[in-house]
């Protein structure tokens, strides 16, 4: 082949290397994207029932909140009209009951104003401490229910987060497999584009020569 041969294949040859390269083939996120797509939804059923039991908490603590702030006496008074009294507390005044009857009884004042004033002051007492006591165990478990609804609503929270890292994670990678896809479409363009001229050029030379 002589020179002038080979420079018309030549400049041919990188016209046609040059549009085949200027179609630029697919983008490598156009295939990585679909998949990427689809993750979302597919992690959504994993955190959707968390997320949802936290927003549910949550408004069940800022209901218990704003109550307590905004009228707290009428809560306590809520709790209190709940109480019954404890198994044991007519035993434990039976019991107390029969001790004073007795010292009085000893002391030869059975019967008298004072005897009948140490009972009811005895009644009094106990059924205070009985009252106390329940309350004490009922604020216990109101304390327990809210700290259980701020757990529930904190592990929605910490869903919602993963949820919204996972997908902040997503399109980060989308957005830089596309910069990638498009980067190499734009060299491999470039690449084509300079065979072409490259190719012109040695149609030129052909012809002129």
């Amino acid at each position: 082949m002589n020179s002038r041969t080979f420079g018309l294949a030549s400049g041919l040859g990188g016209i046609g290397a040059g549009l085949m390269g200027m179609g630029g083939g697919n983008n490598p996120s156009d295939a990585a994207t679909p998949y990427l797509d689809q993750m979302p939804g597919a992690l959504q059923q994993y955190y959707q029932p968390y997320m949802q039991a936290g927003s549910q908490a949550l408004g069940g603590v800022q209901n218990q909140y704003n109550d307590l702030m905004n009228n707290p006496g009428g809560q306590l008074n809520a709790i209190g009209g709940q109480f019954h009294q404890s198994p044991g507390f007519q035993f434990a005044l039976q019991q107390a009951l029969q001790s004073t009857n007795h010292m009085n009884a000893a002391a030869g004042m059975a019967g008298t104003p004072q005897h009948e004033q140490q009972n009811m002051q005895m009644a009094t007492n106990l059924g205070n401490q009985d009252y106390y006591n329940w309350l004490g165990h009922a604020q216990g478990m109101f304390n327990t229910g809210v700290s259980g609804l701020q757990d529930i609503s904190h592990m929605g929270l910490q869903a919602s987060t993963s949820m919204a890292d996972q997908i902040a994670q997503m399109l980060a990678q989308k957005a830089a497999y596309g910069y990638q896809g498009q980067a190499a479409q734009n060299q491999s363009q470039g690449s084509a584009f300079g065979n072409i001229l490259g190719g012109v050029g040695s149609l030129a030379a052909f012809f002129g020569g």
